[in-house]
C-alpha cells in the first residue's frame, strides 16, 4: 500500500459527508437507503450531502430499476477514495494518532 500524503478535505470533512466517505470507503457501492439508515439523516439532507460529494467528484450516483422501483447507490471514485484517505491521515497527524 503506497503512504498517502495526509491533506485536510473541507468537502469531505463535514460530519455526514465524512461517515459517507467512510461507509463507501469499504464496499464498491451502497444503496442510498442504506448509506441514509446508517447515518441517520433524512433523505433530503443525505441528498444534500451527497451532491456536494459528487459536485467535487468524490462520489458516483447510479439510478438503476429493481423490481420496478427505482434505486439509488453510491460509491466512492478513485479521486473520492484519495481524499478521504488523505483526510483521515491529515487527521490522525493532527491529533497525534
Amino acid at each position: 500500500m503506497t503512504a498517502v500524503r495526509p491533506r485536510f478535505d473541507p468537502v469531505v470533512h463535514a460530519p455526514p459527508r465524512l461517515q459517507v466517505c467512510g461507509l463507501l470507503a469499504v464496499v464498491d457501492t451502497m444503496d442510498f437507503a442504506v448509506v441514509r439508515e446508517q447515518i441517520g439523516v433524512s433523505d433530503s439532507v443525505l441528498s444534500k450531502h451527497v451532491k456536494q460529494l459528487e459536485e467535487a467528484g468524490y462520489v458516483t450516483v447510479r439510478k438503476s430499476t429493481r423490481a420496478s422501483r427505482v434505486r439509488t447507490s453510491l460509491s466512492l471514485t478513485a479521486a473520492g477514495r484519495s481524499a478521504f484517505d488523505a483526510h483521515v491521515a491529515e487527521l490522525r497527524r493532527i491529533t497525534g494518532g
